[in-house]
């Protein structure tokens, strides 16, 4: 039975970075840093799997032709990560800090 003013769904998982990231139309998603300039178009091509309300489409590994569209909304540094390393009884304490570079994108399209 089919819920009035349901929309169909689709998704897809996508590889990049190396990580598998499950994505919508319209998702805002941060993404291991590309190069890629502001408001240019990005394709991801390894797709692992497309799902809708046919059903699941999984790849091994991706599947055939699926690719989906990004715009580059901008780059930017998460939060900072403290690393804190000492040795007791030496008095030798190292303190780092790291931030990851991301690249933020919007998902336009999904395409089998």
């Amino acid at each position: 039975m089919e819920k009035a003013g349901a929309k169909e769904t689709m998704y897809a998982v996508i590889m990049t970075g190396g990580k598998q990231v499950k994505v919508e139309e319209g998702n805002i998603i941060r993404i291991e840093k590309l190069d890629a300039e502001t408001g240019s178009t990005v394709t991801f091509d390894k797709v692992a799997a497309i799902g809708d309300d046919n059903g699941l489409t999984v790849g091994a590994p991706t599947v055939a032709g699926a690719t989906v569209t990004a715009k580059v909304l901008g780059s930017g540094k998460g939060k900072k990560v403290r690393v804190f390393t000492y040795k007791p009884k030496c008095g030798q304490k190292k303190a780092r800090g790291h931030r990851q570079p991301f690249t933020q994108v919007r998902i336009e399209s999904i395409a089998k």
